[in-house]
């Protein structure tokens, strides 16, 4: 599996006790620090996007040379 992948899915696992504190127990803070973590999430998979689009091109290209 690609790092950036696996960085992304070890990222939303470490979102998971906020997720808890906030619906279960009601601490509006963790719903702030769950709040800022899914921002930092979207960044992630945009980077992960950005990244399978260059490869693809990068393929693309090669294949054109062929």
């Amino acid at each position: 599996m690609h790092e950036k992948y696996q960085a992304l899915i070890d990222f939303i696992k470490s979102l998971e006790p906020d997720v808890e504190k906030f619906y279960t127990k009601g601490q509006s803070a963790a719903g702030t620090r769950l709040r800022k973590g899914l921002s930092d999430l979207k960044k992630k998979a945009q980077e992960l996007r950005n990244d399978i689009q260059a490869v693809k091109a990068s393929r693309k290209g090669a294949k054109n040379e062929n």
